[in-house]
């Protein structure tokens, strides 16, 4: 193995495409000014073999009006450089053999040229907060999808959920053209449009969908792409139809279709499979937002009424034992008139999964050990629809209205072998069919330069009724729960149904008292009423229901809870600093009802927050962020009666819980250097909870039942990343760092406990990027994770190595890998697991064809299992669960 990857590194590393060592080459250097002698940062400089007439090399100034290109020896050159308003300057350059440094001067350019010839697009160039990528510069052939091209820009990356990270914050939205691509997930554009499609990439910094609020508002977290397509694939009809099949009856179906104009867009996406590839799992479901965000969000009050899941499974990194998908998904958008825009989307996925795993659980106060194989077959059905209108008559009134309709029909059966005091064959099955709509109506008027007034709605609709059923031999929770003891075996079955009405409201008013000041004013209010109902009962042998009437094992809740709030905010802007300094003033109510009797709590609450932001330069800033929000519980925690978490778990809800007060704190530095292709980015987050929510546990062997409470033991979060992604030449190397701390205080058996996790990852990678030469990224990840509660320990690594290769051979042939090694372990000494995952594929396309075909191999050492580990106040875990096995599939795509 190790002379494999010194082969295919050498390769990379000193062979051409065309098969010989790349020519001796030095550094162009210089600074570009004015004719005032002032230096221009950001002007871009590119430099034309006059040979070829190929673009050697590119580079952009800094701030001191600084470039640097690498060029060939003893070569002829046209250096040209460029800058907004001033006249483009073409030199020309003959290199020896020594590095060489040429200073441009521009003059401003006093009237718009006509017939200004553009032969080159320039890679990179900077237009205020909009980064512009040439893709066709960055690319070598061998990318089939908009992930392949963007983890190649610099600044940019796409992690293996395919969600996209700019300087490294989370792309928000993703446009093609313009028009929104599947509002509120970067995944589905990063998997699904074309390579081949792509003409230039927009990273939009500091991007609002509200122009009249863009200066007044901090939007430096908020960052979208647009993608700009090429020529060809503009008002017609563009995209791709894949299939496949392999050996064990695999399949795979592709097929996906695109149009844009610039009054109509459609994009139509399909997906069937049974080798692995989830296009959009249970996990992305209920992290799906569709673009919405609560109307009330960042005001200084965290209230979730969602429930996001209700205890089924998650898939664990795609991976299962076996996985059947199918999915489709429309998108589009018109625009009836040049000031009114209509859009929307609508999502199908079904996915049968099929999980077996082996997990060991060490309970820390019973000193309990339980070893559990679990066999799982998931079912789900997941539904979106959006619809959306945008009207928009002039630049000082602005309409939006969104309408977003969530469905899903899933069902879990799990098979469980528990042993530990007692053995316990288990069969566990939930249904639920939960369902909600909300909507979304904004409206934002500016009466003049000085006055801008937006006002923000949000009403939702949700219905949610989980049912679980536990079929086991050894009777739980003798005393609690009172089973007929007569029977071959204890089946248990529990309804819910949680109904909740929600509206968010909020009116801002922003008054601008200079060119860099503003006052923000702030009302609003989140009103919602909720509704809980659940029930426990036994079936006996003879298929009758046996119901239990007390009040313990019953719920029958009504919470409404009420935030009327104002706010009042100071913006200004001095030299390089940015100062936000605020606060919001909150009447709460919450009132519960059950038992026939009502709970209420009020209170009235100041929260400030503050935030400064410190622009040392165009592309690097410190940013800071203090808030204090208020949380309060939802109605399942609140409800008195005992309801089913798990075969061993029950859960009884307080309904006398008060709110917990969160302190966020947050530092922030982002530095990205088009001269030097540098991009560094560090957070450190820090929170505390104070009279925060506890879970309180009473824990007999393997069972436990908890509650929640309010206590003035305090937990504490600290997180730091770091990342570092420098690009030398056609080198680039990244480097990061993940280090999570958590402290949590809980009550376990009526003695309180503390729990510290300490998670660290870190990573570092060296990649090519040649264009016509086989590339190569190689790294390595390093994972430490440390539980400690009371006197037990325990610490668990992984390693992993990994390498990713694709090249082109005799032109049309394409071959990709990407190996991933794994080495498990814990401190102790108890467990130790080697393992490794090559996928490889290689494919043929002759020039101006529009056929492909090609091998795909995943898993082609065939291993068995994955490790994880995990950990809480009441036990420490580690487990292996089944993968897929190797799959050979064969493919065929016709581009259309």
């Amino acid at each position: 193995m190790r002379r494999v990857l010194f082969w295919i590194l050498f390769v990379c590393l000193f062979w051409g495409g065309n098969g010989r060592v790349f020519a001796q080459q030095l550094t162009l250097t210089g600074t570009v000014r004015d004719t005032l002698q002032q230096p221009l940062d950001v002007a871009n400089v590119v430099v034309i073999n006059q040979e070829n007439q190929a673009l050697d090399g590119f580079g952009i100034t800094d701030d001191n009006g600084r470039y640097s290109i690498k060029v060939k020896a003893n070569s002829n050159y046209i250096l040209k450089v460029s800058y907004l308003g001033f006249v483009t300057k073409e030199l020309s350059l003959q290199t020896k053999e020594a590095d060489m440094v040429q200073d441009v001067v521009l003059e401003p350019q006093i009237a718009n040229l006509e017939g200004v010839e553009v032969v080159y697009d320039i890679p990179i160039s900077i237009k205020g907060d909009t980064i512009v990528y040439d893709t066709d510069s960055f690319v070598s052939g061998t990318e089939r999808k908009l992930a392949d091209v963007l983890s190649k820009l610099p600044g940019i990356e796409v992690n293996d959920q395919g969600e996209i990270k700019v300087e490294g914050k989370k792309v928000s939205k993703v446009m093609v053209e313009g028009e929104d691509f599947f509002d509120g997930d970067s995944k589905l554009a990063s998997k699904n449009i074309p390579a081949n499609a792509l003409d230039k990439v927009e990273v939009l910094r500091n991007y609002s969908e509200v122009s009249q609020l863009s200066g007044v508002t901090n939007n430096q977290d908020n960052i979208a792409l647009n993608i700009k397509l090429k020529e060809g694939k503009k008002k017609f009809w563009f995209g791709e139809i894949t299939g496949g099949a392999g050996l064990d009856e695999r399949y795979v179906a592709h097929p996906k279709l695109f149009y844009y104009s610039p009054e109509f867009s459609l994009n139509v996406l399909t997906d069937l499979n049974n080798i692995g590839e989830v296009p959009f799992t249970t996990m992305d479901y209920w992290n799906f937002t569709g673009g919405f965000g609560g109307a009330t969000r960042g005001t200084g009050t965290n209230f979730n009424t969602g429930s996001g899941g209700l205890g089924l499974t998650l898939l664990q990194n795609n991976r299962a034992k076996e996985i059947n998908t199918g999915f489709g998904a429309v998108n589009f958008g018109y625009k009836p008139t040049s000031t009114w825009r209509l859009s929307g989307f609508g999502i199908y996925s079904y996915t049968n999964t099929l999980m077996e795993t082996e997990a060991r659980k060490t309970y820390i106060v019973s000193n309990q050990t339980e070893t559990a194989s679990t066999n799982t077959d998931q079912i789900s059905h997941l539904g979106l629809v959006k619809f959306s209108s945008n009207y928009k008559p002039s630049q000082r009134l602005q309409w939006n209205h969104d309408v977003l309709l969530k469905m899903s029909d899933e069902t879990e059966a799990v098979n469980t072998l528990s042993v530990s005091d007692v053995t316990d064959n288990i069969v566990q099955n939930r249904e639920q069919t939960p369902s909600s709509i909300r909507q979304n109506s904004n409206l934002y008027y500016t009466l003049n330069e000085k006055h801008i007034f937006a006002l923000e709605t949000q009403y939702e609709y949700a219905n949610e009724n989980p049912f679980y059923q536990a079929i086991r031999e050894q009777q739980p929770f003798v005393g609690l729960v009172p089973l007929d003891e007569n029977q071959n075996r204890f089946n248990v079955n529990q309804e819910q149904r949680v109904i909740t009405n929600r509206l968010d409201l909020k009116l801002n008013y922003f008054w601008v008292t200079g060119p860099k000041s503003n006052l923000n004013f702030t009302l609003g209010t989140l009103q919602s009423g909720q509704k809980f109902n659940s029930g426990i009962f036994q079936i006996l042998d003879n298929g009758s229901n046996l119901d239990f009437d007390s009040d313990e094992l019953n719920n029958t809740v009504d919470f409404g809870f009420s935030d009327v709030f104002m706010g009042l905010h100071y913006k200004m802007v001095t030299g390089k600093f940015t100062f936000n300094p605020g606060f919001h003033i909150h009447n709460y109510v919450a009132t519960n009802q059950q038992l026939g009797t009502t709970v209420q709590d009020k209170r009235f609450n100041l929260v400030p927050d503050f935030f400064v932001n410190f622009q040392m330069k165009r592309s690097e800033s410190l940013r800071f962020n203090y808030n204090i929000d208020r949380g309060f519980t939802n109605i399942t925690n609140l409800a008195r009666g005992y309801v089913f978490n798990n075969y061993n778990s029950l859960y009884q809800g307080n309904r006398n819980l008060e709110s917990a007060l969160y302190h966020n704190l947050s530092l922030n530095f982002f530095s990205f250097s088009m001269f030097n292709m540098q991009n560094i980015f560090a957070q450190l987050s820090y929170s505390k909870r104070v009279d925060a929510f506890k879970s309180n546990t009473s824990i007999a062997g393997i069972n436990q039942v908890n509650t929640t409470i309010n206590s003035d033991l305090e937990d504490e979060t600290l997180n730091a990343t770091g990342n570092f992604q420098r690009t030398f030449g056609k080198v680039k190397i990244t480097s990061g760092a993940v280090l999570s701390q958590t402290i949590t205080n809980n009550v376990v058996n009526d003695a309180p406990r503390k729990s510290t996790s300490f998670t660290q990852e870190y990573s570092a990678s060296v990649g090519t990027s040649f264009a016509n030469a086989p590339n190569v990224e190689m790294g390595y990840r390093y994972a430490i994770n440390q539980y400690r509660t009371g006197t037990a320990s325990s610490t668990f690594y992984t390693d992993r190595p990994f390498v990713k290769m694709d090249m082109v051979l005799l032109k049309n042939f394409i071959f990709l890998a990407d190996y991933n090694h794994y080495y498990y372990r814990d401190k102790a000494g108890s467990i130790e697991n080697k393992y490794g995952f090559l996928n490889a594929s290689l494919s043929y396309q002759k020039t101006d064809s529009k056929w492909e075909y090609s091998i795909n191999a995943t898993n082609i050492a065939n291993n068995q299992d994955l490790n994880r580990d995990n950990y809480n106040d009441l036990f420490f875990s580690t487990s292996a669960y089944r993968v897929q096995p190797r799959y050979v599939v064969f493919k065929i795509k016709y581009e259309l």
